[in-house]
């Protein structure tokens, strides 16, 4: 376990360079890594609810997948994981692979709404997902929502990540609260840990 936390410390030291600016780092390679606070979030959601299948869109270096990986580590449970860019991909395997959790990961490389879209044509996916992490490209996030929705189970939860920050994304969350609140399928919340984390439960 100590090695899972290594490695989500030195993660954590490199997104506060990067944030700070003290690491210049190319734009297509910076972290923009959700905070330690949303991590512990995700990993005590995780237990709360013994989840086992889970996705991320928007995998990056890795960091967020640790977290849930922490959480999973003794029921068996996996991850399906998405991201687009090459360099981000083979950062966050060598991640894996130094906090022994590889194992749990599956990474499906590749633009976010095709792969979605791919998942949502495979019977076995249907309601199968206990537990969700949106964090990715915020212009296409409803689209996101709508192409996972069916595929989370019933007593399911998505946790969509940036809610409050950066401002640049507030007016895409703010249509994204409003559509989730439209369904009387769900129940929601919008909590300010970290970047603010909508938790979306799905009752019915």
């Amino acid at each position: 376990m100590s090695k899972i936390f290594e490695v989500l410390e030195r993660l954590e030291k490199q997104s506060i360079l990067e944030k700070s600016r003290q690491a210049d780092v190319p734009g297509d390679e910076r972290m923009l890594a959700i905070t330690k606070e949303t991590g512990e979030l995700l990993n005590m959601l995780i237990r709360l609810k013994n989840a086992k299948n889970l996705l991320e869109v928007g995998m990056s270096v890795g960091y967020s997948t640790i977290w849930c990986a922490e959480a999973i580590n003794e029921n068996g449970g996996s991850i399906i994981t998405i991201e687009q860019n090459p360099k981000k991909i083979e950062r966050a395997i060598k991640n894996f692979q130094d906090a022994e959790v590889l194992d749990k990961i599956s990474i499906r490389e590749g633009l976010a709404i095709q792969i979605l879209r791919e998942l949502s044509l495979e019977e076995k996916y249907k309601e199968f997902f206990d537990f969700v992490l949106i964090d990715a490209d915020k212009e296409n996030v409803i689209e996101y929502f709508d192409m996972i929705l069916p595929m989370v189970s019933i007593g399911g939860l998505i946790i969509t990540d940036n809610m409050l920050y950066p401002e640049k994304y507030k007016q895409d969350m703010i249509k994204l609260s409003r559509h989730i609140q439209a369904n009387e399928n769900l129940k929601t919340i919008t909590s300010s840990i970290g970047n603010g984390e909508e938790i979306t439960l799905k009752l019915r």
